[in-house]
């Protein structure tokens, strides 16, 4: 064992290398050690508060805190070796890279637990839905701009000239207008679903082939919750450009009613029958938004049909109305003898040889 330890691997003994290997590992476990200690005495404070932000916020740092305690050791074990000047140079620029970034997730995180936590339940409360499809899009802007500064920041500190790979991005403009194309598609979708607002947070819509509830209006796209319970994501340019239909915006829900008579019901009865059925309009006359459609319109083929056209107000149980009105036309129906037809043929036959006289 000792003699392993003493042979040179890349320029440094066995026993260097595992010196190195133990800095890194106790850097992890106190970082992970720091981290458990701390945060328990943090959560006992944060238990005292009336806020829940933070106690959502300790518990968002911890994987933060492990990635710098983990950056941090791989730098500290580099130094324990003689390594060349260009690596040495690398690992330093890496581990100004990893902590910067850390700093940067831990930034990202706190946005995220700030808006989830205090910013969303605030716009609940609210009447307007404009904060509600305002608030996702603002919370994504915010985290895109906090990584971008961060990139940029973490390169310049590397060494690296931050303005001239800005410009060299214009040697390859056009490859990358027409890799994003669709992306500022969306975006600018979103921007018309916005500014034009033909659905918010939880309306009732119809677009894209797609029938469901809206959940989240983001800056790519549009997510619905179908009534199967399945979450469809569809992209803004597609919404932007083909027609929406919002169900929850109707003024009142039109159901309209044939009603088919057998052909041996009595003028007499007809004429009952609408009757009825102006006093079962009548009777639930609260559901309604304006004056039912009531006619005898048609001589059908197998019936005859009494056009019944009620509107049911906005906000009311759509299907609780319609059984309702149902169960009391086929109860008031019944009771007057009033037979609903149903597909029929009469075949009239003739005898042959009156068939052959008559010839």
């Amino acid at each position: 064992m000792q003699d392993f330890l003493s042979q040179t691997f890349y320029g440094n003994t066995g026993n260097e290398w595992a010196t190195a290997l133990a800095v890194a590992i106790a850097a992890i476990i106190v970082g992970m050690v720091a981290y458990t200690v701390l945060g328990n005495f943090m959560r006992k404070l944060t238990r005292r508060t009336a806020t829940e932000f933070d106690d959502k916020l300790v518990e968002m740092l911890h994987k933060p805190i492990v990635a710098a305690a983990t950056a941090f050791g791989i730098w500290a074990a580099t130094r324990t070796l003689t390594l060349p000047d260009a690596i040495t140079g690398f690992a330093s620029g890496a581990m100004e890279i990893a902590l910067i970034m850390t700093v940067t997730w831990m930034a990202v995180r706190v946005v995220d637990t700030f808006t989830r936590v205090v910013l969303e339940p605030l716009a609940e409360e609210t009447e307007s839905a404009l904060d509600d499809q305002l608030l996702p899009i603002m919370s994504k802007s915010g985290k895109a701009v906090i990584w971008g500064l961060g990139i940029i920041v973490a390169l310049n500190n590397a060494g690296y000239d931050v303005a001239a790979l800005i410009a060299g991005l214009g040697i390859g403009g056009l490859a990358l207008a027409m890799a994003v194309q669709d992306t500022v598609k969306n975006i600018f979708g979103g921007f018309t679903i916005f500014t034009d607002r033909p659905f918010g947070i939880n309306d009732w819509i119809k677009a894209g082939g797609f029938e469901g509830t809206v959940r989240e209006i983001g800056v790519r796209s549009t997510r619905i919750q179908t009534f199967a319970g399945r979450e469809v994501t569809i992209p803004n340019s597609t919404i932007a450009n083909s027609p929406v239909e919002n169900v929850s915006r109707e003024p009142s829900r039109r159901i309209k009613l044939d009603l088919g008579l057998t052909y041996d019901t009595t003028p007499e009865a007809m004429q009952r029958a609408i009757d009825i059925l102006r006093d079962i309009a009548a009777e639930h006359a609260g559901l309604q938004a304006r004056e039912p459609v009531i006619a005898f319109n048609a001589f059908g083929d197998f019936a005859m049909n009494i056009l019944f056209q009620y509107y049911i107000l906005a906000g009311a149980d759509v299907v609780e109305t319609q059984t309702r009105m149902n169960l009391a036309i086929l109860q008031r129906f019944n009771a007057e003898g009033l037979e609903f037809a149903f597909p029929t043929q009469t075949i009239y036959t003739q005898p042959i040889e009156a068939a052959a006289e008559a010839s």
